[in-house]
């Protein structure tokens, strides 16, 4: 999500020093925070731990030189978004035309006018932030206000990317409303939508690192980060219990609950995807509802079961 008080990252891709020294230099003042690497190798990493909203990449470098990098950087989910502003002592049209083609926003050319260096600098920067803040608008449910299908999508890629890398367990939840079309028919549409935003307060406000999304219709989506199954099925109790415990303002005798189904990482034998991990939890939320509602089932491989605590949930109302 995008802020407004966030300060530019600006990532320096080229193998001089000099070039490093003299760009410090003449981009100085102009409120942004500056990385610089010398190598393909070692700038693509540095563009995937620091997520840089613009990349300033010299052409002509050992090894990989600035095209490789590019396609690399363009062929990555991770970095593909990021801008990227060729830097070159050669001032050929072909070589200026084949970076735009595979998707540099710009090209300066060496030696740098510092006016124009800034310029250019400047617009790339404010064209990428105006771009996350459309694309952040686009990622948000209008009824809501959390994340819509769409971001629920890409978070969950970035998860299992994340702990393909950094081995560590998350948990996936599914969240359905218990006879949603039962309580529209009784109340109308317009409460319905109360409901909904209700319900995506309270599974909001949770956990800050917990990823809640308007999965479709009644149905929502939690991603846990760093949550093993049994902390997530605790977690889900939890709101399950605050959505059962909701109190509707000239409707005292109104119960709302739902069914819960989740799985983790850790069940799985062979390579998680989103498709494996989303049927799982799927399959847990479809038992809850064949068990009675109101409740949080947990997936384990073919099939799913209840973990047993102590404080296990409440039958329907």
């Amino acid at each position: 999500m995008v802020e407004e008080n966030q300060i530019p990252i600006v990532l320096v891709i080229d193998d001089s020093e000099l070039i490093h020294r003299l760009l410090e230099t003449r981009l100085q003042g102009e409120h942004l925070v500056l990385h610089f690497t010398k190598s393909s190798d070692e700038g693509f990493k540095k563009a995937v731990e620091k997520n840089p909203d613009l990349i300033l990449l010299d052409v002509e470098m050992e090894g990989m030189d600035g095209f490789g990098l590019l396609e690399k950087l363009k062929e990555d989910p991770r970095t593909r978004n990021i801008a990227v502003i060729f830097i070159a002592a050669t001032s050929e049209s072909k070589d200026r035309a084949r970076g735009l083609d595979m998707g540099a926003i710009d090209f300066i050319s060496k030696p740098f006018d510092t006016s124009e260096l800034k310029a250019r600098v400047r617009n790339a920067l404010r064209t990428q932030h105006l771009m996350k803040m459309l694309e952040q608008k686009a990622q948000i449910d209008a009824l809501t206000g959390i994340g819509n299908r769409r971001y629920f999508d890409q978070r969950l890629i970035q998860e299992i990317s994340q702990a393909k890398r950094h081995p560590r367990p998350f948990s996936l939840v599914l969240c359905d409303l218990d006879r949603f079309k039962r309580l529209n028919d009784r109340f109308k549409h317009t409460f319905g939508d109360v409901v909904l935003e209700r319900v995506a307060q309270i599974l909001s406000g949770g956990r800050t690192s917990d990823i809640v999304c308007r999965w479709g219709g009644e149905e929502f989506g939690l991603i846990l980060p760093s949550t093993n199954v049994q902390q997530g099925y605790e977690v889900a109790e939890r709101l399950r219990i605050d959505i059962e415990l909701a109190v509707w303002p000239g409707k005292q005798d109104l119960v709302v609950t739902a069914s819960f189904g989740i799985c983790d990482t850790e069940i799985f034998s062979e390579e998680v995807t989103p498709k494996a991990m989303l049927d799982m939890a799927d399959s847990a939320l479809y038992t809850a509802k064949q068990n009675g509602r109101n409740r949080v089932e947990v997936a384990r491989k073919k099939k799913s079961i209840k973990i047993p605590l102590e404080k296990n949930n409440s039958p329907s109302k």
